[in-house]
């Protein structure tokens, strides 16, 4: 038998764990990020910059966790994410760099809130942010492209980061 909302016995959780949208503006990946952050237990979701639209488009792909996410919206990412770096998280980007660990290899420190940082659908998290980040994680990928939709990239960074702290 299928189940659903109704019948599954997840056990429900919330982990140390902030997701900060570096200028993520797309409407349904906003509502994406909203599903996938109820899914995973994040403590947190932070959209930075000016223009986040959480209007209609945003709600359809959201199915109504905008209502049990905890989120906000700040313009100033650098200095979100360094205030968050002063308070003892740990700053972790999602982007491919000549320097970024393979998501799958990566060891997360398990003892200190993660802030898990994904950037804007075409240009990727800035340089002013990487260069604040306690480390750069990346996905291995086998095809032509170099990047995959900033919606599923963070579910497969969140799967492991959850995976490693629900072992913890």
């Amino acid at each position: 038998m299928q189940l659903n909302h109704y019948n599954t016995n997840f056990k429900q959780q919330t982990f140390p764990i902030t997701i900060v949208c570096q200028n993520v503006t797309n409407a349904p990946n906003i509502g994406s990020l909203f599903r996938t952050s109820d899914a995973f237990g994040v403590k947190e979701l932070v959209f930075t910059g000016t223009e986040i639209p959480l209007g209609r488009k945003m709600t359809k792909t959201s199915r109504a966790t905008e209502k049990v996410v905890n989120y906000q919206v700040v313009e100033d990412a650098f200095g979100f994410i360094s205030n968050l770096k002063n308070e003892g998280h740990q700053i972790i980007s999602l982007e491919i760099t000549d320097n970024s660990q393979a998501l799958h290899k990566f060891n997360f420190n398990l003892n200190t809130p993660i802030v898990l940082v994904i950037g804007d659908e075409n240009f990727g998290v800035s340089d002013n942010i990487l260069s604040i980040s306690d480390a750069i994680i990346h996905i291995d990928m086998f095809g032509q492209n170099s990047s995959m939709n900033v919606v599923q990239a963070t579910s497969i960074a969140l799967y492991q980061i959850t995976k490693q702290l629900s072992h913890k």
